[in-house]
């Protein structure tokens, strides 16, 4: 299919995410996705009849999903899927990805001092016009709480992104299912309620995000030092907080806030 080069520039870009998390982020994951998306609507839309898609089509469907299958030909600006039963899904950067370029377009227009704001993607452009930092609070995944905001960060020419369980999901005999997967188990994870990543990028952070919410913490912490300039907060089911190294830098009034 021939595409604009924006599109093969979105795709170049998530491939290479792919390989800097291990797999961890893979938009070649469309036909497990599209499997969840199907049962968790059906589920919300009745949830007396909510069922988890059969582990046996999950398998089947992964079967489809070798990023090694997108075949790219920019001199002739088309895209190939080698695969025919295989689709791209990209969720876990494309959102993020777009804030980017917008906010790149508004400097091109002279747009120096902004902040854009996409539902959980956040990105500044120079600081407010006052001259002070932007504040931008960090959501609070148990809704309950009486403090909405977990914590507040001061940010200038950074982008704030959060991945969570607390806003898309469905129910099945009880549990919650959120709408990200592991590509390893093509289950949702359940190691934290949240996680958020403080970088130069907004589709690097979208992508840091969702792959951090598919690992341990050890292995999430490893990769994101091995990023220059990036920065996460995972939260835990029971409220615990930890910190990449110097993520606290651009808390206000840490450790109490």
């Amino acid at each position: 299919v021939e595409v604009d080069k924006r599109i093969i520039d979105l795709l170049k870009f998530s491939i290479d995410l792919y390989h800097k998390t291990d797999g961890e982020v893979n938009i070649a994951m469309g036909s497990v996705l599209s499997l969840w998306h199907n049962y968790r609507t059906l589920g919300i839309s009745d949830p007396s009849t909510a069922e988890l898609p059969p582990m046996e089509s999950l398998k089947e469907a992964a079967k489809h999903t070798d990023i090694n299958n997108i075949i790219i030909d920019e001199e002739a600006s088309t895209v190939y899927l080698a695969d025919p039963d295989m689709s791209l899904d990209v969720g876990s950067i494309g959102k993020g990805y777009a804030v980017q370029m917008i906010a790149e377009y508004a400097k091109e227009l002279g747009y120096n001092n902004m902040i854009i704001n996409v539902g959980g993607n956040a990105i500044t452009v120079g600081p407010h016009v006052n001259g002070d930092k932007w504040r931008i609070g960090i959501q609070n995944p148990d809704l309950e709480a009486e403090d909405s905001v977990i914590k507040r960060v001061l940010l200038t020419d950074k982008c704030l992104v959060t991945s969570g369980d607390y806003q898309r999901y469905y129910v099945v005999d009880g549990v919650e299912y959120c709408h990200i997967i592991d590509p390893d188990t093509l289950m949702p994870p359940n190691y934290f309620s949240a996680v958020s990543i403080i970088c130069d990028n907004s589709g690097l952070a979208d992508a840091l995000s969702t792959a951090l919410f598919n690992m341990p913490y050890e292995d999430g912490l490893k990769l994101i030092n091995s990023i220059e300039d990036a920065e996460a907060i995972w939260v835990y089911e029971d409220g615990t907080v930890k910190y990449s190294e110097n993520f606290k830098d651009y808390i206000v009034e840490y450790p109490d806030n």
